[in-house]
């Protein structure tokens, strides 16, 4: 599976995990982790397809009793490495390198697959979904999280117009990655298509203070491959556009501290 806008390279993990982690990851983390729990065996093995950074790894070892074995993975071997390094003390996790299109694990071999805002990526969403279904046993629940829409998602939109506006021809579209797949029906035909039954969907909204927008807005724009199209057109350097971004933050929302809602949907699924 190869593509530019999954290429979390260089300063990127670390950027992403520190600038985006508090306010993007670790609410919806901990919530999926909440949805799972109930659902493995004491001695079950779960399955973390595009770890990133480890964020949902973490609240998963939380969540989960302590005999389950979890094994995260992701195409990325720099987000692997900051992962592996940052929670290494983590008991009972493994970290691996895997493409979710061609997993390299067994049939019918997890309780549970988990997937934190990883699917969007996916080149081949439907291959991606039918190898999760491929390795779950019978019975097993897969559960994963997408952003809801752009235009749902505010800050979001004015990160991107924000970026977008520096460049006069071809802006870099980097955020209508994450933010472009949350079509529900689109998203529960290819879950039956892939076996999926009892396909439950669950809106979420979390709502939080951000104290220092500045921060925020350095991962909207260096903590992702969106950076790297930055830097390709050498006409703005990325600290400029951080700060207009963390402007363009302040005049739609007040001064920092500033009050904003992220939106998501959660799907759970299981196989027969």
């Amino acid at each position: 599976m190869t593509n530019k806008h999954a290429a979390f390279i260089g300063s990127i993990p670390e950027i992403y995990d520190a600038h985006l982690g508090p306010y993007l990851f670790e609410f919806s983390a901990r919530d999926l982790a909440n949805r799972i729990k109930d659902k493995m065996a004491v001695d079950g093995t779960i399955l973390e397809v595009a770890c990133g950074t480890g964020i949902s790894t973490y609240h998963l070892r939380q969540a989960l009793p302590a005999d389950v074995q979890i094994k995260a993975t992701d195409l990325n071997p720099a987000m692997l490495d900051y992962a592996r390094k940052k929670h290494a003390d983590l008991p009972g996790v493994t970290f691996d390198l895997a493409d979710a299109s061609s997993l390299s694990f067994d049939d019918h071999f997890f309780d549970a697959v988990v997937c934190q805002f990883g699917i969007m990526f996916f080149p081949d969403k439907a291959q991606g979904i039918a190898e999760m279904a491929r390795t779950l046993k019978p019975g097993g629940t897969l559960a994963f999280n997408v952003w809801d829409s752009m235009e749902k998602n505010k800050s979001v939109a004015i990160a991107h117009e924000t970026i977008s506006s520096f460049f006069n021809d071809n802006p870099p579209q980097f955020l209508h990655t994450p933010f472009g797949f949350h079509d529900v029906e689109h998203i529960k035909t290819l879950l039956s298509e892939a076996g999926f039954e009892n396909i439950g969907v669950h809106p979420v909204t979390e709502k939080l203070v951000i104290h220092d927008t500045e921060h925020l807005a350095k991962g909207f724009v260096e903590g992702n491959p969106g950076v790297l199209e930055i830097n390709e057109r050498a006409s703005v350097n990325a600290e400029t556009v951080t700060k207009a971004t963390a402007r363009a933050l302040e005049q739609a929302y007040g001064n920092s501290p500033i009050e904003i809602e992220f939106h998501e949907i959660v799907f759970i699924a299981s196989k027969p």
